[in-house]
């Protein structure tokens, strides 16, 4: 099973990462600025595609979030969507745009 690594640079900006070997399969680009979040983007590589690599991102991150009481602004598209696919499963780290029900 895949596994997302977090890593960050100094200024807490970097990435949830998926490697295989040497070569990078997946990527969701964030920041962490006091109690928030912010997922800027996710990508998988097109090889990979179809093996559940954003949902491993995905999942990664929101167990990271929840484990340091932080609140995610998703910026990217696609945690965007998945939260608001299944708000009741992401309420408690939603931070919503504004008029965002």
């Amino acid at each position: 099973m895949e596994e997302a690594i977090l890593k960050l640079n100094e200024q807490n900006q970097g990435a949830f990462v998926i490697m295989e070997g040497e070569e990078q399969l997946g990527e969701m680009v964030l920041s962490i600025s006091g109690a928030e979040l912010t997922v800027y983007h996710t990508e998988v590589s097109p090889k990979a595609e179809g093996r559940g690599l954003a949902k491993v991102l995905l999942n990664a991150m929101v167990a990271y979030a929840r484990a340091h009481q932080l609140k995610v602004v998703p910026l990217c598209p696609f945690v965007h969507a998945q939260f608001k696919r299944h708000p009741q499963e992401f309420e408690d780290i939603w931070v919503k745009a504004e008029g965002e029900h």
